[in-house]
């Protein structure tokens, strides 16, 4: 009898087992994958009434990147939601116009995947993209541009005119929420599958032992209560349920008002220090632990923070290639920069 041959039939047979009864209590746990056919995702980003298309992407990714729909000409999307730092800062409170600090201490949530959220900005005042993108374009603290200055100055660049008209047709009506809703198609396509998803849509072998061991902890312990949908996160929930978070005097930010923030999503994670609403831990580790003691009520040890923290390693996704935009040259007529 070949017991070797045995053994291994029986060893693949269990890792199959497994990996079918993770996949089972993953989807159990409300986690969702990102689909990995493009109609599929069309299906679930896309906007009938205002449908994604390549000119209103490249238009929209223009937009995304011109620091001239700040007042001062120096401040883009880009610069708070850098996609080359997994669509966020790197700092612990947004910096915008006249290099002031966001009031509230407000960490700059990631782009990536924001098309999923069930809320916009960290008090989730916004349902949609397109609302969201309006905010801080005019907030004082960030680009500090009123709605008729960003579109004096599209309105004043030839270029920009035709490419709405090619996007749009020749009758269209350039005005903010125009723009600020062509922005909000370029980040409908932010989208960043990862290996996580590649095991929920079949492949088992997309994760590794040690990040299943970590998926595993990762639900068994609660976590997956707030951070599930296809974002993992995304959706308003109740904060400081269980304990007194370490750093909430770090800013004046409270939630809505009904105390509700907004759950990050997981999604590249790794790449989007520092963590919280107001960006006061810098390890994702140190995160973990404090997450269990706020929200669960529960003490993460060192070794199943670890655990979950490897798990949260495999999120970090495929990024779409961005190529940087050379944008239409300013006329006579486009309004200057000014720094008051």
């Amino acid at each position: 009898m070949n017991f070797g041959k045995i053994l291994g039939i029986t060893a693949l047979v269990s890792t199959i087992a497994f990996g079918n009864t993770l996949v089972e209590k993953v989807k159990n746990s409300g986690m969702m994958a990102i689909p990995a056919s493009n109609y599929e995702l069309l299906k679930l980003i896309d906007d009938p009434k205002d449908p994604i298309t390549d000119a209103k992407v490249e238009l929209g990714k223009k937009l995304y990147f011109d620091p001239r729909l700040s007042r001062s000409n120096l401040i883009s999307c880009n610069t708070c939601h850098n996609l080359a730092l997994g669509g966020a800062d790197n700092v612990g409170a947004a910096i915008g116009h006249k290099w002031t600090a966001n009031p509230s201490h407000l960490n700059s949530p990631t782009v990536f995947n924001s098309v999923f959220f069930d809320a916009q900005f960290w008090d989730g005042r916004s349902a949609h993209l397109a609302d969201q993108a309006q905010g801080p374009v005019q907030a004082g603290p960030e680009m500090a541009a009123p709605k008729s200055l960003v579109e004096e100055r599209v309105n004043s660049i030839p270029q920009y005119i035709e490419e709405f008209k090619t996007a749009y047709g020749d009758n269209v009506k350039i005005d903010f929420e125009r723009i600020t809703s062509t922005i909000a198609i370029f980040e409908k396509i932010l989208v960043t599958p990862s290996r996580f998803d590649q095991f929920l849509n079949g492949n088992d072998k997309a994760l590794t032992k040690e990040e299943k061991k970590g998926l595993n902890t990762f639900i068994d312990k609660g976590c997956a209560s707030c951070h599930n949908g296809i974002a993992l996160g995304g959706s308003l929930q109740p904060f400081e349920i269980a304990a007194k978070y370490k750093f909430a005097q770090v800013g004046d930010f409270k939630g809505n008002e009904r105390g509700m923030v907004k759950t990050p999503t997981l999604r590249n994670i790794a790449e989007t220090a520092p963590y919280f609403h107001n960006g006061a831990i810098w390890s994702l580790k140190d995160a973990v632990k404090e997450m269990g003691s706020v929200q669960l009520g529960i003490k993460i040890s060192d070794k199943d923070a670890d655990d979950i923290v490897v798990f949260l390693n495999s999120l970090t996704g495929t990024k779409p290639t961005i190529v940087y935009p050379l944008l239409p040259a300013s006329t006579d007529k486009t309004p200057k920069p000014t720094f008051d």
